[in-house]
């Protein structure tokens, strides 16, 4: 027998109309790519997204056709994320970190029809125009008299041209709910990348659970500032979870320097912030030496990569700031865990509080995870056995776009499970901890090192910026960790007072071997330490009583 209720499909269209009808008042502002800040509300934003679907039909595009952006976190991206996949479009965000021609690879790949960029982007747009083979419109997110000249790009349009005349009224399609909505590809660092291709139901799904209170606790009360980017699997999803609750959003734009998103938090009333460690450790170093306070921010979820425990102490000590530590991936939407205490946990002493906090967090509803080791074998969560982390749910990709390497293994019951390629270990709380990437592990003398680890001790220091900890061959150990260290500015400290510091804080035979002082290190699109391109820089490196 089934349920008697109505059959309405999950559809992202349903968001945004959600959002004009019940929270049409509310704020959207954007720092834009001019300079100056713009200003409109929820309904603003469905009435443009309308037009945004009018202007598709006018190119006559098909049902599912990509349509592709390289652009800051801003309005006019926003209105894309509804009006394109609202019609019945897959929207593909590109990251313009990439190299121009892995971006003309990715545009070819996801056979984009229309692409639309910022004109910070037009160097990009100009190198890889003449190779994006299927893309047949080419729309700057600008005013007509914005357009230059002489573009170089054949049929240029402005944005707001291409939507003037358009209708404001517009009855969205209605159809399966597990139609693709918008796809996203991973940041491989080896070989091509990867197409995560999201469905309407999974990203309705996601925006529900991002939302709930052990989660991101997103509401109409919270003025939210996403720094992490729009083209970073749809900026953690935030854009669709302000919809539904109808949030106020505000939008750094290109500005992501300290100071710039110092100023949007004050100036906006921002009380909920996310973004990555790199962005907040430059948000930091801006304000400390000023003495800066935030009068109105009171959460940030930081993600993409482990946020070091000095950064959770600095924002809860000094600003009164929560941390909510985040981890997840693009083939999973990308929220997989969130962390959060519970409430047997509130009387705890603060250090044993900080334990848990350090971990990335409890599964969010709709995802399951376990660990294994090389054989398959589920290990137990105890919180001191690690194996490989699996995951599985409905925002987890069960396949890769064009089925280019299926990503799941089957377990000995035959379910199917997303391997993430991190290590980690699970408690009995479900509060898991990253312990490494499975390729970054070091292994010295058949013993296990974590180099997040070896990096959380080393940023604690407060002569240090930044921090990346790889293994390097040593003959009778097998692999040595060593730490490439950036100091701060005008800082000093020498390789033996960094080795010292370790002392006490973990086990002796996992203090590095030796302390490289680098100018930089690394940083991927997406704002992670690219270990490979580091490796690579130290690869005639030798240890100092070896060589």
């Amino acid at each position: 027998m089934l349920g008697l209720m109505q059959d309405q499909p999950l559809l992202i269209s349903g968001l945004i109309d959600f959002a004009d009808k019940h929270h049409g008042d509310g704020e959207v502002v954007s720092r834009r790519v001019e300079g100056d800040i713009h200003r409109y509300t929820w309904s603003d934003v469905a009435r443009r997204s309308r037009q945004v679907a009018h202007a598709l039909d006018g190119l006559e595009l098909g049902f599912s056709d990509r349509v592709a952006t390289l652009a800051w976190n801003g309005y006019r991206h926003l209105e894309l994320y509804f009006g394109v996949s609202g019609s019945g479009r897959v929207l593909h965000t590109i990251n313009p970190r990439l190299h121009p021609d892995q971006i003309a690879w990715i545009a070819n790949h996801a056979e984009d029809q229309v692409l639309c960029f910022d004109m910070s982007f037009l160097p990009i747009i100009q190198a890889v125009h003449s190779k994006c083979n299927t893309v047949k419109h080419w729309v700057a997110l600008c005013d007509a008299d914005k357009l230059p000249a002489d573009s170089g790009i054949p049929n240029l349009i402005s944005y707001e041209a291409w939507m003037a005349h358009q209708s404001t009224r517009y009855t969205w399609p209605v159809f399966d709910e597990n139609t693709a909505s918008s796809m996203c590809y991973t940041s491989g660092t080896t070989g091509h990348p990867k197409a995560a291709l999201y469905s309407h139901r999974s990203t309705t799904l996601h925006a529900y659970a991002a939302a709930l209170p052990d989660v991101m606790c997103i509401s109409a009360r919270d003025a939210i500032l996403p720094v992490v980017p729009m083209f970073h699997v749809n900026a953690w999803g935030i854009p669709y979870s302000a919809a539904l609750t109808g949030a106020k959003l505000v939008f750094p734009g290109p500005g992501m320097d300290g100071k710039s998103v110092y100023e949007m938090i004050e100036n906006e009333g921002v009380t909920y912030a996310a973004g990555v460690p790199t962005v907040w450790q430059m948000l930091l170093t801006y304000m400390k030496p000023q003495g800066l306070k935030f009068s109105t921010l009171r959460r940030t979820v930081i993600g993409g990569s482990a946020c070091p425990p000095a950064m959770i102490d600095a924002f809860r000590d000094e600003y009164n700031v929560e941390v909510l530590h985040a981890w997840g991936m693009t083939e999973l939407s990308p929220l997989g865990t969130l962390c959060t205490l519970k409430n047997k946990h509130l009387k705890l002493p603060k250090d044993a509080q900080m334990k848990l906090l350090l971990k990335q967090g409890r599964a969010i509803y709709g995802v399951d995870m376990k660990i294994v080791n090389d054989a398959g074998q589920d290990q137990p969560h105890d919180g001191k056995a690690y194996g490989d982390l699996l995951v599985k749910g409905p925002w987890v990709v069960a396949n890769y776009y064009k089925g280019e390497g299926s990503p799941l293994v089957t377990d000995k019951d035959g379910v199917h499970w997303f391997p993430t390629g991190d290590v980690a270990t699970i408690d009995a709380d479900g509060y898991m901890q990253i312990t490494d990437r499975s390729k970054d592990v070091i292994k010295s003398g058949g013993e296990w090192i974590s180099s997040i680890d070896i990096e959380n001790i080393a940023v604690s220091h407060p002569a240090v910026l930044m921090a990346a900890c790889i293994g390097v061959t040593h003959p009778k150990w097998d692999e040595r960790p060593i730490v490439a260290v950036v100091k701060k500015p005008d800082a000093q400290v020498t390789r033996e007072e960094l080795l010292a510091f370790y002392e006490g804080k973990t086990a002796k035979w996992q203090i590095p071997d030796d302390v490289v002082f680098v100018d930089a290190i690394p940083i991927g699109a997406t704002g992670k330490m690219l270990k490979t391109k580091l490796r690579e820089q130290l690869k005639d490196y030798v240890l100092p009583h070896i060589g």
